[in-house]
């Protein structure tokens, strides 16, 4: 049996040492990069040597901080906008957005097998099928698991060992997701993000949103994860005793404390405080029972995922 097939069955961030995961790959791109990401999309950069080149520089850091504090790290593939809609807006058909979903999957195989001895699973990234920040139009628990099947199912050939959903916004969606994991062998992971009120944006609170999928699926996703909001917007959400807390496994924050639509809005980067967001996640450590994974979303990059993992493995 591969070591790829028993990591499907076994997460190893769910024991030992912290993990932690990247950070806000498509912003680092942007503003920090000044390269241009149509749609948000990070998966073109994987068809060209420039843009590998300058995934294999933002990925090495991550790789880098690993090594530096003794964690194992979350890879995620580059394909937060490799779905359906988006990949349609961006030129790909069905056929080329398997084709990319699979080779991410080689892509970061690669940058693994380059860092031997530092523990990591092999992650699919899924995105919404909306913006992410807007809840838009939404899907059926039912609509959602055949329109996240391409991902999925490609991850899945390609030998990923689990797949994460990130940025969603609403609770059908995200049952949706782990039945198209669970469909084909994946390990699953859900991650949610929220208003400044703590709230999803479809106005569900951040506790419900997890017992309903958990409900739905019949808790078949490894863990929950919130991400794409400032520690500060779901910092009291996280009740202290409720009975879903220990299935929170996973924080990706944001840099801002800015809302969505202000962050929709901005031109310019805003990284925040890297040091106080370090110190929000030290807080957050003690407050999550069994908080195994951290990293960063939208305007972090890998000053803030160091002073994180160093604030926690010290």
């Amino acid at each position: 049996m591969s070591s790829t097939t028993t990591q499907r069955h076994r997460l190893p961030q769910l024991t030992g040492p912290i993990y932690i995961g990247d950070g806000g790959l498509e912003t680092a791109m942007i503003f920090l990069d000044g390269i241009d990401l149509p749609d948000f999309a990070a998966f073109p950069l994987l068809d060209d040597e420039a843009g590998r080149a300058a995934l294999d520089r933002y990925y090495q850091g991550f790789f880098d901080i690993a090594e530096r504090h003794g964690t194992g790290i979350v890879v995620d593939t580059p394909t937060w906008r490799a779905n359906a809609d988006w990949g349609r807006r961006l030129g790909y058909d069905a056929d080329a957005l398997a084709a990319v979903n699979r080779r991410a999957v080689d892509y970061v195989r690669g940058l693994i097998d380059s860092r031997p001895g530092i523990p990591t699973v092999l992650n699919g990234a899924i995105g919404p099928r909306g913006d992410g920040y807007v809840i838009g139009d939404t899907m059926s628990a039912g609509e959602a698991t055949r329109y996240h099947s391409l991902q999925t199912r490609a991850f899945a050939d390609a030998g990923a060992d689990m797949t994460t959903a990130v940025t969603l916004t609403y609770a059908e969606e995200a049952i949706g997701v782990v039945r198209a994991a669970t469909d084909v062998g994946l390990p699953v992971a859900i991650g949610f993000t929220v208003e400044t009120d703590g709230r999803l944006p479809s106005g569900q609170p951040l506790g419900e949103a997890f017992e309903a999928v958990d409900a739905a699926t019949g808790s078949a996703a490894a863990y929950f994860m919130v991400n794409c909001a400032h520690t500060s917007h779901f910092r009291d959400s996280l009740t202290e005793g409720a009975p879903w807390l220990d299935r929170v496994k996973a924080i990706r924050a944001n840099a801002s404390r800015m809302s969505h639509a202000e962050l929709d809005e901005a031109e310019e980067l805003d990284r925040g405080d890297p040091v106080g967001l370090a110190g929000d996640y030290a807080e957050l450590y003690r407050v999550l029972p069994d908080l195994r994974v951290v990293g960063g979303c939208c305007g972090t990059d890998h000053e803030h995922v160091e002073r994180i993992a160093r604030a926690l493995t010290a």
